[in-house]
Parts: C-alpha cells; structure tokens; sequence
C-alpha cells in the first residue's frame, strides 16, 4: 500500500500559502531570555512506526517537540506536518543527536504502526529523529488530555482536534507550546535550539 501523492502535495500547498499569511518574525523571547519552565512534561510509552516500544524518558538529554496528528487529517496535520519537516532540515546535524520530534496519533483505532510509516515517508520524515506514535485507545485519549490537546471523533468518523505543539527540554521540563496554525516555524526553531544551549 503506498501513500497516496496527493497527500505531500496538499500539505506543502497549504503550508506556502500559510507562509505567505504569516507576519515576518521578530527576534522572539527565546533570544532575550530562557523560555519559562511550565511543569514536568507527561510521560508515555508508545508504540513506533518500527513497531518499536518508544518512551519520553527514551529522550532524557534531548529536547523533544511533541505534536499530536492523525493521518487522515485534511486540516491542520497537512499544515503542520510539513512545517516540522521544514524546520528538521534546518536543524541539520543538530536534528537527532540533539532534537528530537514525536508525532503522536489521535487516531489510533486507524494508525497502525504501518499507516504511520506511510504518513512519515509521505512528509519526508527524518526517522531516526522523528518517532510516530500510537497505542491503545485510552492511553491516547488520556495522553491527550495531560497534554492540553482537545480530539474528539464525529459520528461521520472524523476527528476533529486542536493544534497544539509542545517542547519538552533535556530534564522532561515542559517549556513551551504552541497553540493554533499561526504556528511559527522560525521561532519553533529558534526555541529549540535555546533550549540545546542550556546547561
């Protein structure tokens, strides 16, 4: 089963024309000052797209992006989705020995570990970097409530779901999150690499 083409071309669609709508950055907090720490991020242990036991505490000295998609998304994971690609190439070596992205299902009646294999190869998914992760409907469904993050399945069987964006720095301190498609890929970056300059 190969992933259908239309799906990348959607994505990267929408994301230059999200590009074109966002204002241009500014040097943010992240340059002036340390992000705030928030609390000790929840922990999990998931399943990966390599069938792979993964867990937070896996991460422990990395700083660690945590969004939530699912791969039947037609709203805001094709947004969202490509962006974090984006910003893994910019990272270059710092991504993955340093920085590590996981993208977790909200969907996981439907992502199995072999959808979510097609979802990352479709979006150029970094692997060795960028886990995509699933697990037993209500282990998601409380995961996704510890992290703020709104899912919730329509009867046409849709899910409809909030755009929330989480980094957890080297000690599982939850710093920052970002709320809604005015999702920032520069300062995503630039918060990410503050936060690897931390002692």
């Amino acid at each position: 089963m190969r992933a259908p083409p239309v799906l990348l071309a959607l994505g990267l669609t929408a994301f230059v024309v999200l590009s074109q709508l966002l204002p241009n950055t500014t040097p943010g907090a992240s340059q002036t000052q340390p992000l705030p720490s928030i609390a000790p991020a929840p922990g999990f242990t998931l399943v990966s797209q390599d069938a792979a036991q993964v867990s937070l505490s896996d991460f422990h000295g990395k700083v660690v992006a945590v969004t939530f998609i699912f791969t039947r998304c037609s709203s805001t994971c094709p947004v969202l989705t490509p962006m974090m690609s984006l910003v893994q190439e910019q990272l270059g070596r710092d991504f993955a020995s340093k920085i590590a992205f996981t993208s977790i299902t909200v969907d996981p009646e439907h992502d199995t570990p072999e959808m979510l294999k097609l979802y990352a190869q479709a979006y150029g998914a970094d692997v060795p970097g960028w886990s995509f992760l699933t697990g037993p409907p209500p282990v998601i469904a409380d995961l996704t409530r510890r992290y703020g993050v709104f899912a919730v399945k329509n009867s046409d069987g849709d899910i409809e779901h909030s755009l929330l964006t989480s980094i957890v720095d080297q000690r599982g301190i939850l710093r920052v999150q970002y709320l809604g498609v005015r999702f920032d890929p520069e300062e995503f970056r630039r918060d990410l690499l503050s936060l690897v300059r931390e002692r």
